[in-house]
């Protein structure tokens, strides 16, 4: 009797090739029914109600409020955002023309502004509303987060523009300011 013809080895190598694969299918199911929510493009989305409950410290009934309140208030401002990206690609195309008419960039900018000033008006309601959830400790806490946000140093550690964390140059689009030799 030779090694492979053994039909011991053999039950035991189809044995355990046969756990193996169920331990990873077992393995891709869960990831799969755990994974983030994709929209239509393919894209992850953030998860803004476990991540407040989870920096917060929630009670499941905050983040039931929480989540009404996040759905209202992206409701009431889904038409200015409309408005906001509409009048930015209005913005490109007439930046684009040969000769781009001033008064029409202005009065398309100011639309902007407008609309953007109206969002704004609308996230200070919605964070009293937050805020109105929490007790002292959650507000603070509230306050840090809202802070991180409003600077964009939740995302990576750097601002907007890539404040915050000493970059390379090349690793955001902002021109450097000053002189170019300094950085």
């Amino acid at each position: 009797m030779t090694f492979f013809t053994s039909k011991r080895l053999l039950t035991a190598a189809f044995v355990l090739l046969v756990l193996l694969n169920a331990t990873l299918l077992s393995i891709l199911w869960q990831q799969h029914t755990h994974r983030a929510e994709t929209t239509t493009h393919g894209v992850r989305q953030f998860d803004h109600d476990h991540f407040f409950a989870g920096k917060l410290g929630l009670s499941e009934s905050q983040t039931a409020s929480f989540q009404k309140l996040r759905q209202q208030h992206f409701l009431k401002v889904r038409p200015e955002m409309d408005a906001v990206a509409l009048l930015k690609k209005q913005l490109v195309e007439e930046s684009l023309k040969d000769n781009p008419d001033s008064k029409t960039t202005e009065s398309i900018i100011e639309g902007i502004g407008s609309h953007q000033a109206a969002i704004e008006r609308q996230l200070v309601l919605h964070f009293n509303q937050l805020a109105k959830l929490c007790t002292p400790e959650q507000r603070q806490r509230l306050k840090e987060v809202l802070e991180n946000m409003a600077t964009h140093r939740s995302h990576g550690g750097r601002g907007r523009w890539g404040e915050g964390a000493p970059l390379s140059r090349g690793e955001c689009n902002r021109p450097p300011v000053g002189n170019a030799q300094n950085r």
